[in-house]
């Protein structure tokens, strides 16, 4: 079997891959995630997933998946809080609004260095919730490291009023409908019989 890596050291993102049952590894991408003024959050997105997966591919033989998640409200993207008064100020700001997350996948094969990506789009109606209860989100989850600055695997589902999007798995940082279908392309089936024992994150 060909040996398979996540580029990310999300715990999130390998629960999600541990799903498939397929073995893998997790690696550092060491990118620099800096976007530039007027880079879409789309785009954004997409350049920054390839750029894990080429960055931990280079050099092996091994099939790499690189992932990378950017919210943006009104199309401003919006960052990782890093402190508790600017994630306060950006719930505020989308309190009563939709904001929409660009999730991107890249899997990159380290033999031959083809790329394969995709964005997957996810709309997010938030709520509309006082002050104190998004302050009081924040003292009890802080979620200071993460796009949107909240955890919508956890406690931050409180905020929602509507989530839509193909793939539940893509707000959550990985698309995993379209990471199963073309790891089968490239030759990890995660139903195959012969695949060895299942995966640990």
């Amino acid at each position: 079997m060909r040996r398979l890596i996540l580029a990310s050291t999300s715990k999130y993102r390998a629960e999600l891959l541990a799903r498939l049952h397929l073995p893998f590894e997790t690696r550092s991408p060491r990118v620099d995630e800096e976007i530039p003024p007027g880079e879409a959050p789309e785009a954004a997105a997409a350049r920054l997933a390839v750029a894990k997966a080429e960055a931990v591919a280079s050099g092996t033989d091994a099939i790499v998946i690189g992932a990378d998640q950017i919210p943006s409200l009104d199309g401003r993207i919006l960052r990782k809080p890093g402190t508790h008064r600017v994630a306060l100020e950006q719930l505020e700001a989308c309190s009563g609004r939709t904001v929409v997350f660009h999730t991107a996948a890249a899997i990159v094969d380290g033999r031959d260095g083809s790329v394969r990506k995709t964005v997957d789009v996810t709309e997010v109606d938030f709520a509309r919730l006082p002050h104190d209860a998004l302050d009081r989100y924040l003292a009890l989850e802080q979620p200071y490291d993460c796009a949107g600055g909240f955890k919508a695997e956890g406690l931050g589902i409180i905020l929602f009023s509507a989530i839509r999007s193909r793939d539940p798995t893509a707000l959550i940082g990985l698309p995993l409908i379209w990471v199963a279908a073309t790891l089968r392309d490239c030759g990890l089936d995660p139903l195959a019989h012969d695949r060895g024992p299942a995966a640990r994150p």
